[in-house]
């Protein structure tokens, strides 16, 4: 059992950085490739793919959208994964959560993910 926190939510204005981190307890990250998802308000329904890291952390695949702007990194002897995210929109505004699967195979797909994350909240006024 995986247990995954998240942190670094907050209210930002458009164009700042914030960073997000995943903290997880009850078994090591190292056999898990890990994403990033948000739920945007209004869109319960829809939690979209943002970032995702595999297990060695070699390659990394990101959402259309956040390329160029977010950063996903991990660091397994510390148990935490990272999404850094720049240059933030109003667009961006969402619940974002972190997500453990037991392989990188289709990494977009929220159904390919095992535990996930309680989410924190980012919002980003223009």
């Amino acid at each position: 059992q995986v247990q995954l926190l998240e942190s670094g939510g907050g209210l930002v204005q458009a164009g700042v950085s914030l960073r997000l981190s995943c903290a997880a307890s009850g078994h090591t990250l190292r056999d898990y490739g890990m994403g990033w998802f948000r739920q945007a308000p209004g869109k319960e329904r829809e939690r979209e793919f943002v970032a995702h890291i595999t297990r060695s952390g070699l390659e990394k695949f990101y959402e259309d959208s956040v390329k160029g702007r977010f950063t996903i990194s991990r660091d397994n002897a510390e148990n935490t994964v990272y999404l850094q995210m720049d240059t933030l929109k109003p667009e961006d505004t969402a619940v974002y959560y972190c997500a453990a699967a037991p392989s990188s195979n289709a990494y977009y797909n929220r159904n390919s993910y095992e535990y996930w994350g309680q989410g924190t909240p980012v919002t980003v006024s223009s």
